[in-house]
């Protein structure tokens, strides 16, 4: 069910050395390409890396909190075209959601790497670093990369105890109950 598939999905930062098979690199993309989006407009591209080097490099995207991408197999590198939609920072967060969970689906660990908005040096983005990287278009935005591999730790599902379900209001905002 898919209530059990959210449940199970954890940011996962540690993996193990064994690299992801084409064919579920060939499902993450797809379901990537299957996204939803505002008005179908489908803004994203991907790019899939799997050179150790390539990832090793993107890992320096920005100050803190890429790092353990070095150790990722696979890094999806989430961009959009930001004049296909007025839409397109939810539309690539939508498309790269979807990855999160089709990795746990197929037994693999990921994790978000935000780049839009950050900072790779004093005088330059993550995002400008990616691109410049990765040889991207100016057109195309990077919004996130999503470290992918087998998972070398576990972590359990967080307990239900622990959902804010006093963020929930019923029919109009402040009213609480069932």
């Amino acid at each position: 069910m898919f209530i059990d598939l959210i449940r199970a999905r954890r940011s996962i930062r540690k993996y193990q050395q064994k690299p992801v098979e084409k064919e579920k690199i060939d499902l993450l993309i797809e379901t990537g390409l299957r996204a939803f989006s505002s008005r179908g407009s489908q803004p994203w591209e991907f790019v899939v890396v799997t050179d150790p080097q390539t990832i090793a490099k993107l890992s320096e995207a920005k100050k803190s909190g890429s790092a353990f991408l070095k150790d990722a197999p696979l890094a999806i590198v989430v961009c959009v075209d930001r004049t296909k939609t007025d839409m397109w920072i939810e539309d690539a967060s939508i498309a790269a959601a979807v990855v999160h969970l089709a990795a746990t689906d197929l037994g693999l660990g990921s994790c978000w790497i935000q780049i839009r908005l950050r900072d790779h040096a004093p005088n330059q983005s993550s995002g400008a670093y990616v691109a410049g990287l990765l040889g991207l278009p100016k057109d195309l935005e990077v919004e996130c990369m999503i470290a992918v591999g087998y998972p070398d730790e576990q972590k359990a599902s967080h307990p239900a105890s622990t959902l804010q379900y006093d963020k929930i209001s019923r029919d109009q905002y402040g009213r609480k109950g069932q």
